[in-house]
């Protein structure tokens, strides 16, 4: 019995560019998507930390003895601890002056910041990432202590 050796494949039947062609038509599809996964994640941590200093910020306007630089330093300190102290934010009290706000009446605390004055932007807003106009709003109201 003769044994035949086989023929090597053609070089036509082995696929040489193929990989390299399917990289290039996925790769940018994956890199927009991983740079929207943190660019993303990164807004909804600006927004919690946000929303969390409106709430420390509301919590220290209801004492009887609160004033606006008291809660203008909580918040002050939330933000810097998170490192949002540079980002342009802005405060508003309602009522204006805290320390005027009588017994059982409600006191907010609003804290906006623009999302384009907050950070490094991974995916820019005509690839599908967050417009640099945004606004990050953070609200918190609570009712007034008495002395």
């Amino acid at each position: 019995m003769m044994i035949r050796p086989r023929k090597p494949q053609s070089r036509a039947a082995v696929p040489h560019g193929a990989s390299v062609l399917e990289m290039a038509l996925v790769l940018p599809i994956l890199l927009m998507l991983s740079f929207g996964v943190v660019d993303y994640g990164y807004f909804f941590y600006v927004k919690n930390t946000v929303q969390g200093a409106a709430q420390a910020g509301v919590r220290a306007a209801i004492p009887s003895s609160a004033t606006n630089s008291g809660v203008n330093a909580v918040i002050t300190n939330m933000m810097s601890a998170a490192g949002l102290q540079n980002s342009g934010y802005t405060v508003t009290f309602n009522p204006t002056d805290v320390s005027t706000a009588s017994a059982g009446s409600t006191v907010t605390v609003t804290i906006t910041v623009t999302w384009g004055n907050v950070g490094l932007h991974a995916l820019s807003s005509s690839m599908g990432g967050i417009s640099n106009s945004k606004q990050i709003v953070g609200t918190a109201v609570m009712v007034k202590e008495s002395s």
